[in-house]
């Protein structure tokens, strides 16, 4: 996965349709999710769309999230909310202005209320997990 970094670079320099291209493009980049993980339970609520958000955790203590969605553009959003935080220590992504890192892409915006009124649930789910995985509690594979 691209750092988010790299990705606002190129997002700067696009326009809407473009934009809309690189945020399907991101979405096709994720690792695939096994349907057996696509439950209740890593269901994200308040999204327009199905999006499915599960944390694994790598021998050296990284979170690594799968997650997929039903809708192209909102599984790019799903992707592009992952490269703020993907494979960093637990405590690091418990810790990380998610809201603040996607601000320069100015969702709100640039996408439709329905495709971004989930976000704020993603990104709570995110951190909620990470912040429980770094003190010790379970929810990582």
């Amino acid at each position: 996965m691209r750092p988010i970094d790299d990705i606002r670079e190129e997002y700067e320099f696009l326009d809407g349709d473009e934009r809309y291209r690189l945020l399907i493009e991101l979405g096709r980049e994720l690792d695939p999710m096994p349907d057996a993980l696509k439950t209740d339970a890593t269901k994200v609520r308040g999204c327009s769309a199905s999006v499915w958000v599960y944390p694994t955790q790598t021998e050296d203590g990284r979170l690594h999230f799968l997650a997929d969605s039903n809708a192209a553009i909102t599984k790019g959003i799903v992707a592009l909310v992952l490269s703020a935080v993907q494979d960093r220590p637990a405590a690091e992504v418990a810790a990380t202005d998610i809201a603040e890192a996607l601000a320069p892409f100015d969702l709100k915006n640039q996408l439709s209320s329905n495709r971004t009124q989930g976000v704020p649930n993603m990104i709570a789910l995110i951190r909620e997990t990470a912040a429980r995985i770094a003190s010790g509690g379970s929810g990582a594979a």
